[in-house]
C-alpha cells in the first residue's frame, strides 16, 4: 500500500504483515539518495512476516532525498535534526492509527543516514521504538540529559574499514545508547560503507531471538 497523498506529512509506503499473528511493524529508514522502496527487500529479508512503513526522507541534498539537513560530511545541522526527529516519530504515530498496527511494536532499520535518525529518535523520543537495527550510523547528537530506555534491545552494523561511519564513531555511539540503559550489541565487518549480507544474516538473528 502506497500514500501518493501524502496525507501522514511523508510520502511512504505500509505493507501489512503477512502473518495475522504477527505484531510488529518494522520501520525502514533509507539512506542518503534513497527513497520509500529502498529497503523493502531488505525489510523483507530480516523478517518476512512482519509489517512494514517505509518513509521518504524530505529533506534533499543536491536533489537526493534525506531524513535531516547537513552542513557538510558528517557536520549535521542539529535544529533541523531534532525538528526531523520529532516529525518521524508523530508520522510513526499517526501511520499506527492509520493502518492499525500496534505504535508500541515498531522496530526502526536504518542504514547510514536513515541509522542516524533512527538513533535520534531512541535518545530524544523514547517510547516510538520498541527495538532498532542501525545499519552503519554516527553519533546523531549527544542529548542534554540521557532518557533511561529500560533495555531497548539496539543492534549496530559496522564496519571497520568504513571511512564515512568511522569504527570511532560506532563504538562512540554504542557507549551512548548503553549510557542510556540500551542493550547495546555491535557486529563488526570488515568492509567500508556498504552494507554486507554479513551484516543482514546477523541482524536477522538478532532479532529472531529478541523476539523469541
Amino acid at each position: 500500500m502506497s500514500d501518493p497523498t501524502n496525507s501522514l506529512g511523508f510520502t511512504h509506503r505500509y505493507l501489512g504483515p503477512s502473518e495475522p499473528g504477527t505484531r510488529e511493524t518494522l520501520l525502514l529508514l533509507h539512506g542518503t539518495g534513497g527513497d520509500e522502496n529502498d529497503l523493502l527487500g531488505l525489510g523483507q529479508m530480516l523478517w518476512p512476516e512482519a509489517g512494514l512503513l517505509s518513509p521518504r526522507g524530505k529533506v534533499l541534498e543536491n536533489g537526493m532525498p534525506r531524513f535531516f539537513r547537513r552542513l557538510a560530511e558528517g557536520v549535521f545541522d542539529l535544529d533541523d535534526l531534532i525538528r526531523r526527529t520529532d516529525e518521524l516519530a508523530d508520522f510513526v504515530g499517526a501511520a499506527a492509527a492509520l493502518y492499525t498496527f500496534e505504535p508500541q511494536r515498531v522496530v526502526a532499520v536504518g542504514y547510514s543516514n536513515g541509522a542516524n535518525i533512527a538513533a535520534s529518535t531512541l535518545l530524544l523520543r523514547p517510547g516510538v521504538l520498541s527495538k532498532a537495527i542501525l545499519f552503519h550510523p554516527m553519533v546523531p547528537l549527544v542529548p542534554d540529559s540521557l532518557p533511561n530506555l529500560g533495555g531497548i534491545p539496539v543492534f549496530i552494523g559496522a564496519g571497520r574499514r568504513d571511512p564515512i561511519a568511522v569504527p570511532e564513531q560506532t563504538e562512540q555511539l554504542a557507549r551512548l545508547l548503553a549510557e542510556a540503559g540500551m542493550d547495546v550489541t555491535t557486529h563488526w565487518e570488515n568492509g567500508g560503507h556498504a552494507l554486507s549480507q554479513g551484516e543482514v544474516d546477523a541482524a536477522r538473528t538478532w532479532l529472531q531471538r529478541k523476539v523469541s
